[in-house]
Parts: C-alpha cells; sequence; structure tokens
C-alpha cells in the first residue's frame, strides 16, 4: 500500500513540474517523397517507420509530394584512430554521414542542405573481434536513431509556403 502512496506521489509530481513524455512531431504537410536514397538504405526504412506514425503519406512520385526530402550523400564508414607499434588496432572511429535537402515538388527550396555527421568511438581488440562487431552495429544503429530524430525535427520546422 505505501508503494502505491509512492507511485501516486511521484506522478503527482512529475505533472505538476510540466513533465511530458515525448509525442511525435506534429507535420504541417500531408505529402512527402523520399528520394535519393539507395535501395537497402536502412536510414531509409527507419526513416519512412517514423513517418508513418503520424497522419503524413509517403508517395512514390516526388512529383505528388508536397514535401521531398532529396538525399545527396549517405555514407557509414569507419577509420583506424589508434594502434600499436606493430599494426594492430585498438580503436576505431565509426561515421555516420547523411547530406539532404528538403523541397518542394516544384524545386522550392525548404530546407537548404544538411549536412549531419555523427560519429563515435570505439575500443577495439582482436580477441574480442566477434563482439567487437556487434557493438559496432548497435553503434550504427544509434547514429541512425539520432540521425533520424534529428530529421524529424527539422520536418516539423518545416512550413510550406502559401
Amino acid at each position: 500500500m505505501q508503494r502505491r502512496h509512492l507511485l501516486l506521489a511521484a506522478t503527482a509530481a512529475l505533472a505538476g513540474c510540466g513533465f511530458e513524455l515525448r509525442r511525435e512531431p506534429e507535420l504541417s504537410f500531408k505529402t512527402i517523397a523520399l528520394t535519393g536514397f539507395e535501395g537497402d538504405s536502412l536510414l531509409a526504412a527507419g526513416l519512412k517507420r517514423q513517418i508513418k506514425r503520424t497522419p503524413v503519406q509517403i508517395v512514390d512520385d516526388a512529383s505528388r509530394a508536397q514535401v521531398v526530402i532529396e538525399v545527396t550523400r549517405e555514407v557509414r564508414d569507419r577509420t583506424v584512430v589508434a594502434s600499436t607499434s606493430v599494426g594492430q588496432v585498438r580503436e576505431w572511429q565509426l561515421r555516420l554521414q547523411f547530406d539532404y535537402l528538403i523541397r518542394t515538388a516544384e524545386g522550392e527550396l525548404l530546407v537548404p542542405k544538411v549536412e549531419l555527421r555523427l560519429t563515435r568511438d570505439m575500443n577495439y581488440t582482436e580477441t574480442t573481434a566477434l563482439a567487437k562487431e556487434q557493438e559496432a552495429t548497435n553503434l550504427y544503429n544509434a547514429m541512425q536513431s539520432d540521425a533520424i530524430a534529428q530529421v524529424m525535427r527539422r520536418l516539423a520546422a518545416v512550413k510550406l509556403p502559401a
């Protein structure tokens, strides 16, 4: 019984301080097209998933969309940051580069070219190579989620010309 009272008090305190769970962004347009993505783009799949959580409809034909996200670059890569004197890798830097712009179907720029550069550093040892590959996958997924959240916030700020 005491736990229930504590839970109710915590809930009331959070509600009273203005705390609110994050909601999906409200988009001011009804249709969107995604262009320039590679066919197997994980970023495109994640972005489509997020957009489908809103009332906005994704269309295949960019000329029929009110808003078009045009991707100019999407690259995942890794570089060696640190190595031993005998050339064994000790640290990688994982990078996600994503460049896009947001325009109307007629070509009017709503958001000029955005260059997202996300990086994560990862320690590495050959003895745990398999686990480190899984860690790299998890880090790339986290960067991808970050990029999608940033694109969704940009889309929420887009106002169509009258």
